[in-house]
């Protein structure tokens, strides 16, 4: 219904859209507080790059955070990445993730980047002391925030907006008539526009989601994705769409599809229940982290790599290299 609702599909926009002018009004103050230095951004002491969006969920920002991560490394930088840690709660922030990091206590994104990138990763609800704290343990030159477009505590140095090629701004209006956090007219200011799954508008960078084979949660074992038969698809990430969307594009017809809520907390009784007798149970890498505790058998994860075009991608790091190059400390 929410997918109607924000599309315009649905009439009932209309009526939450006193809701919607309140929470525009808010983030417009916000923002020119800072902007007038009514309230200061915290500066760090190296670039900061924050990977964010203008809509709620779904835009694919954590697979361009990985791509990223590991694009920067390759160039011999030494990135690391701050988050919020949404979904998670942590006895203390900051929170500095290592190889026994849960997703209770810092959220299933932060754990997937850690994971797949080996980057230094910290989540505090208040960026600028996550941070400090990976400033703190010294070889770092260049900060990489998972969202936090709208966090203005925290000044920034280049911003990229991921949109939903598909998608884009359905409506157009504020939360919660419609998906905005900002309008569009924001993308104006920003650095970088990286457009996921759709036809690139001017000045877009397209971008589309590559599906590794299929990994075994008990054994890691790699299959390709059309050797698992009878699958059952689940999903829990801001558009459970994409993930089914996907494996149909790739020669799979899932028995069953069922979507979850994005963030949503796993129990080993209810994901056991999706299958029954040699039914094959896949979802996403990021439901991944948060089952393989307690996973089955018969349980596989398709792990997703965001793909630029070449020369485009190399334009985007150079500029993002420019940034260290040009820092204070070097």
């Amino acid at each position: 219904m929410i997918e109607r609702i924000w599309s315009g599909e649905c009439w009932l926009w209309r009526l939450l859209l006193p809701l919607s002018w309140l929470y525009g009004l808010v983030s417009w103050l916000i923002r020119l507080s800072y902007r007038l230095g009514w309230r200061k951004a915290w500066r760090a002491s190296v670039p900061v790059v924050v990977v964010g969006n203008l809509t709620a969920g779904g835009n694919g920002k954590t697979p361009v955070v990985i791509w990223l991560v590991q694009a920067l490394h390759q160039r011999g930088l030494r990135p690391a990445v701050v988050s919020r840690g949404y979904g998670g709660k942590a006895q203390a922030y900051p929170l500095m993730l290592d190889r026994r990091t849960t997703p209770a206590e810092a959220g299933d994104e932060p754990v997937l980047i850690h994971q797949r990138t080996g980057a230094p990763v910290a989540v505090s609800p208040r960026r600028k002391e996550a941070v400090a704290a990976l400033l703190a343990q010294g070889d770092i030159d260049i900060i990489i925030t998972d969202d936090g477009l709208q966090h203005y505590a925290l000044a920034r140095d280049f911003e990229i907006v991921v949109i939903d090629g598909q998608r884009r701004f359905g409506n157009g209006w504020w939360l919660p008539a419609g998906p905005m956090r900002e309008r569009a007219s924001r993308l104006k200011s920003v650095d970088a526009l990286i457009n996921n799954g759709g036809s690139a508008q001017a000045g877009e960078i397209p971008m589309r989601l590559v599906p590794g084979q299929a990994i075994n949660l008990q054994t890691r074992q790699a299959q390709p994705l059309n050797a698992i038969a009878e699958v059952v698809a689940m999903a829990g990430i801001g558009h459970p769409p994409r993930f089914f969307s996907t494996l149909r594009q790739h020669g799979l017809a899932p028995v069953k599809e069922v979507p979850f809520a994005d963030h949503q907390d796993y129990s080993e009784a209810q994901l056991k229940a999706l299958t029954t007798g040699s039914q094959q149970l896949l979802m996403t890498e990021k439901d991944a982290v948060k089952a393989s505790r307690f996973a089955a058998a018969n349980w596989w994860y398709l792990p997703v790599d965001a793909e630029l075009p070449p020369e485009q991608a190399s334009a985007l790091l150079d500029r993002i290299a420019a940034l260290r190059d040009n820092s204070p400390l070097n």
